[in-house]
């Protein structure tokens, strides 16, 4: 039995991510396909659009077998802390022979190339590396230029490391490299719009797209062909009831945070620095938008994203000790199951058999199978949840829903 993994946030799932499922599994050759995807909040340091049970039931329709959910504090981290979360979490279930992740490169060589350099920085690279930086370059650019200078004969970087889906598979090879992993790495060519496009396209539109046009249109029949039949029977279902939900939707709880704490500062908080602490604190009061405080905070050396993030970070109570602590003992200590396929069942007993951490099924006992550091992990995941559903509850008036009470999402497919 082979297993196979992708890691996705699925926000909304589409037809370019039904395409990599069904691919990964042609790659792979696998019998099963586990997701691991990102809860509520995503690694733009947003809301998602849609909640994570109903982006689950979406995975499962669209080919997946079993949905795991990332820990929030990786979910909504820097590309690194996302990816060693998400292999950390694979690779303690102890029967997932592979990942397989789309790329621009389309080539696995060049980027595993590149991820060992990294994983393992020479004395060569480093001080190259600190040469750049001195010189006025950017992280970077600093650190592009001196991997081009350091792998002699190597494409140039602006082919690999200047698109988010190399990045991202980078730092997956990495995180599996790090971790001493015997997950094997694959990768396909990504089709369709460009990750950052925010123009819809015929049928395989990026996501980022999909939800620029739900924020700006509020119509879902205009993003119809880029989904599903499946899928957009869900949302269909659910459209102006619990979804969309926007980062905007949260600026008044954000608002309220950074004026609640703004006179002891925020460099407790994850990715939080003393510079960006104190552009917080000095443009406190020019908060109005999410979004656009984004825009107020960002510089040149620190991008909207990276912004994002620490917000995301105040909002959510993550915390760098915090975050520190689990790295140095484990990284992830559950394995939460958000859906399930019941066709899968052989999955399901090579997980028990084989897993180093507790497979949770039902939140209610969560709490009894996990030690300390575990269930300090598992809660900041539960109050993350509390958070979007009490805006999403209050948008939609349908009140908020006890994460305690949830359900695992069950697919039950016809013989």
């Amino acid at each position: 039995m082979k297993i196979a993994a992708i890691i996705a946030e699925y926000n909304p799932f589409h037809n370019g991510h039904r395409y990599q499922i069904q691919k990964a599994k042609q790659i792979t050759d696998a019998d099963y396909m586990i997701v691991v995807m990102s809860g509520n909040f995503t690694q733009r340091g947003t809301p998602a659009l849609i909640d994570k049970y109903s982006r689950a039931k979406m995975a499962l329709m669209g080919g997946a077998d079993l949905v795991l959910e990332l820990p929030v504090c990786y979910a909504t981290g820097s590309a690194e802390y996302f990816a060693s979360g998400a292999i950390a979490l694979l690779n303690q279930l102890g029967c997932v022979d592979s990942i397989c992740f789309g790329s621009e490169c389309g080539d696995i060589v060049p980027l595993k190339k590149i991820a060992g350099a990294l994983a393992h920085e020479s004395d060569e690279y480093q001080k190259l590396l600190k040469t750049h930086l001195k010189c006025g370059c950017t992280y970077p650019v600093a650190r592009n230029t001196a991997l081009a200078e350091t792998l002699d004969g190597f494409i140039p970087f602006d082919m690999i490391l200047g698109y988010p889906n190399n990045i991202l598979g980078i730092e997956y090879i990495k995180a599996i490299i790090r971790q001493n992993s015997t997950i094997e790495p694959f990768t396909n060519l990504r089709i369709g719009s460009d990750y950052h496009s925010y123009r819809l396209a015929d049928t395989f539109s990026s996501a980022i797209s999909i939800r620029q046009s739900l924020a700006t249109q509020d119509n879902l029949e205009m993003v119809r062909p880029q989904l599903p039949g499946a899928v957009y029977d869900i949302m269909k279902e659910d459209f102006h009831k619990t979804f969309p939900v926007f980062a905007s939707d949260f600026s008044s709880m954000l608002n309220f945070k950074l004026i609640q704490e703004r006179e002891k500062g925020f460099t407790e908080y994850l990715d939080v620095t003393k510079s960006i602490s104190d552009k917080i604190i000095k443009d406190t009061f020019k908060m109005q938008d999410y979004n656009d405080f984004c825009d107020i905070l960002k510089t040149k050396d620190v991008t909207y994203a990276r912004i994002s993030r620490c917000l995301s970070h105040i909002l959510l109570d993550t915390y760098t000790d915090d975050v520190k602590e689990y790295m140095d003992s484990g990284i992830v200590f559950y394995a939460r199951a958000l859906g399930f396929n019941e066709k899968a069942a052989p999955l399901s007993r090579a997980i028990k058999k084989n897993t180093s951490i507790p497979l949770i099924t039902k939140t209610t006992s969560a709490a009894a199978n996990l030690y300390p550091l575990g269930r300090k992990q598992f809660e900041h995941d539960v109050h993350a949840s509390h958070i979007y559903e009490c805006i999403a509850g209050t948008k939609y008036r349908h009140g908020m829903r006890d994460e305690y009470r949830r359900q695992m999402v069950k697919l039950q497919t016809a013989d």
